[in-house]
């Protein structure tokens, strides 16, 4: 929804001086005779990239449901790691499939529809703002962005104003891909600057100061409230890293943005892809922003309490042990249960804070799909997330010397307790996981390995429900 009173901001830009655990995947190294098939597939894809993207075609009518009373002046939706797949770019063969069983979990196979689903929702729902925090793109491929952005403005056609920041697989990504048959191809990837150009309409355009270092800005949410669209990623040298960082020249340009919203009472809600806080013991190098004590200290300093993120693919929340920082870390929304924040803020800077899941069986239902996956979604998405977790954890095992039916038992117990993991649950499975035998065995015969210190990190993290937080 764009703001008229946002022209009333232009004149006052003079007093703010200045606005999972899963690397990217390797290039294919595919025969000579492949490679011709690759670039004849990448020229037909760049050619679909210059035809027009039709835009998702939303509902406009109210929910059958009423929206839930607004507590705060405020709803914001928060969605991440979207992780969306252009149609085009898959014929649903061997290679794509074999990477959807052996990724981290994601329903990529479904992710135009779990999308198309949320936007629904997000329509009915009618939020004064939906915010996407980073990764939307499986691999950075250029025509994802673009098809996916061609959604999001049928969200804005709606009247709901969509920002958007960049996540680790977004921007000059090696993974970017187009699968046929057997095989996997390069696919077109995707500049700092054309993520700006694709998504202009979703943050940049109307902030009202853009980092000239980073794809980082200052977006006016109202009168009282401002959100610092933080672009935490590592892609200036034209390759992609995992971790997440703050570079010294956006650490220059925000400060005195802070520093005049303080003056002028004006509330910041940070958001970044990667993690302010240690979220994860195990994953801190590769999910917690480097350095994150010196922007946690810098963003206190400034009266800025709260601080939005994704990336860890874990529903979760935490509170600092050195500042009254809370950050909050919403689900990949690609992965099962398909997980988005609904976030009610006040002028004074307290705030609600509660999940719900994207509900894609209704979605199928409404529109007469016949897919029974689809149709039942929710039992699919859990199964294919605890399928992914399992072989992770068989494969771990493999050179132990575990009967295979004892692998089996501890694989299925190591995929149960990261299913509840990942919708932030574990706390309901917690006796049961420590009391079954299998746990036992993982103790005495791999009680070292990766695996392992992960389902510790994880029970000993299970002390409440993670999908309502209040301050």
């Amino acid at each position: 929804m764009k703001r008229v009173w946002i022209m009333t901001f232009l004149a006052g830009i003079l007093l703010l001086s200045g606005c999972s655990k899963q690397t990217p995947m390797k290039e294919s190294t595919a025969s000579t005779a492949a490679e011709a098939t690759a670039a004849e597939t990448t020229a037909k894809v760049k050619e679909t990239e210059e035809t027009t993207i039709e835009p998702l075609n939303l509902p406009t009518q109210e929910s059958e449901t009423p929206a839930l009373p607004r507590i705060g002046s405020n709803r914001i939706l928060l969605a991440t790691d979207l992780h969306y797949l252009a149609q085009e770019l898959t014929d649903g063969g061997d290679a794509f499939h074999h990477m959807v069983e052996h990724g981290d979990g994601k329903a990529v196979t479904y992710v135009c529809e779990i999308v198309d689903a949320f936007l629904a929702e997000v329509v009915k729902e009618k939020p004064d703002i939906l915010v996407l925090s980073g990764d939307l793109s499986l691999e950075g491929e250029k025509l994802s962005h673009r098809e996916l952005a061609a959604k999001l403005e049928a969200v804005e056609q709606a009247g709901i104003t969509v920002v958007v920041i960049p996540g680790n697989h977004d921007i000059n990504n090696v993974g970017a891909s187009i699968y046929r048959g057997s095989e996997r191809y390069p696919a077109e990837k995707t500049s700092p600057e054309e993520f700006q150009e694709i998504y202009q309409d979703f943050g940049y355009v109307e902030a009202l100061s853009c980092d000239p270092n980073s794809l980082s800005y200052l977006y006016p949410l109202d009168e009282k409230n401002y959100l610092l669209m933080l672009d935490s990623c590592q892609y200036d040298d034209g390759a992609v890293r995992v971790g997440g960082v703050i570079r010294t020249e956006t650490y220059e340009w925000m400060e005195p943005l802070l520093e005049d919203a303080w003056c002028e009472g004006i509330n910041v809600i940070p958001v970044a892809h990667h993690n302010l806080l240690e979220e994860s013991q195990v994953y801190v190098e590769n999910c917690t922003i480097e350095h994150a004590e010196d922007l946690e200290e810098k963003l206190s300093n400034w009266g800025n309490f709260l601080f939005l993120s994704g990336h860890l693919h874990v529903q979760h929340f935490k509170s600092s042990p050195d500042y009254e920082m809370d950050e909050i870390v919403t689900a990949s929304l690609s992965t099962a249960p398909c997980l988005y924040g609904v976030l009610d803020y006040r002028d004074d800077g307290s705030f609600e804070y509660h999940t719900r899941h994207v509900r894609v069986a209704a979605w199928a239902a409404e529109h007469a799909v016949n897919d029974e996956k689809l149709l039942n979604f929710d039992t699919y998405s859990t199964e294919l997330l605890k399928k992914v977790f399992y072989n992770q954890a068989y494969d771990g095992l493999k050179n132990h010397e575990i009967s295979p039916a004892d692998k089996a038992r501890m694989s299925d117990l190591y995929a149960e307790l990261h299913a509840y993991s990942v919708e932030g649950r574990a706390i309901e499975i917690k006796e049961k996981i420590l009391s079954d035998p299998s746990y036992r065995m993982w103790q005495e015969r791999d009680g070292i390995s990766i695996n392992y210190l992960y389902m510790e990190e994880i029970l000993r993290d299970a002390i409440q429900d993670y999908n309502s937080f209040r301050k």
